[in-house]
């Protein structure tokens, strides 16, 4: 599921915000003041967006990029001079002083590519070979003999692993038979 996460550090900024996604029809899951709160929302989900300034209370929006998985991207709101110049990865910067018809069609072009990426992941499962699904499985069945997990709990802790990593499941599931093997 996508969520869409606002973080300024001020709190009337991150609901005036909020208000105008809202308004034009855009879901927002959580509104927040610091990056550790925005890191923290973001475990909890598998995909989505974090609108942001430029700085937080607590970290630059350089330092959030690093703490989210590749699953997530961020909508940097600030001036062009504090975008970074190289180009960081999953963010993509809006100028200020910002307008509504701007905001809404960034964050639709962003959600399209998410769901993009997602439908993409989704079917490389489905062509996983027989090989790949045999080792995602071993891995499964390790995590639940020797961490005492259900399947379910096991296929999430591959997925969350893979997605912090940004590796394939099966990559994950090698790394982790490696491991445990030692």
């Amino acid at each position: 599921m996508r969520s869409i996460i606002v973080v300024f550090p001020k709190k009337e900024n991150a609901v005036n915000i909020r208000n105008i996604l809202v308004r034009n029809g855009i879901d927002v899951t959580w509104v927040c003041t610091t990056g550790a709160q925005a890191v923290q929302y973001a475990d909890t989900v598998e995909e989505g967006i974090i609108v942001c300034g430029y700085k937080m209370q607590d970290m630059l929006y350089t330092e959030l990029r690093g703490y989210l998985p590749d699953t997530f991207e961020i909508l940097l709101i600030a001036s062009p001079q504090r975008w970074d110049d190289g180009g960081l990865q999953g963010v993509v910067g809006l100028p200020m002083p910002i307008k509504v018809f701007d905001l809404i069609n960034t964050m639709e072009m962003m959600m399209r590519s998410l769901d993009r990426r997602r439908k993409k992941r989704k079917a490389e499962l489905k062509n996983r070979n027989p090989r790949q699904q045999a080792l995602v499985e071993q891995a499964k069945e390790l995590l639940t003999a020797r961490n005492h997990m259900t399947e379910e709990e096991a296929h999430y802790y591959l997925q969350k692993c893979s997605m912090d990593s940004g590796s394939s499941m099966t990559e994950t599931a090698q790394m982790i038979l490696s491991i445990m093997a030692e």
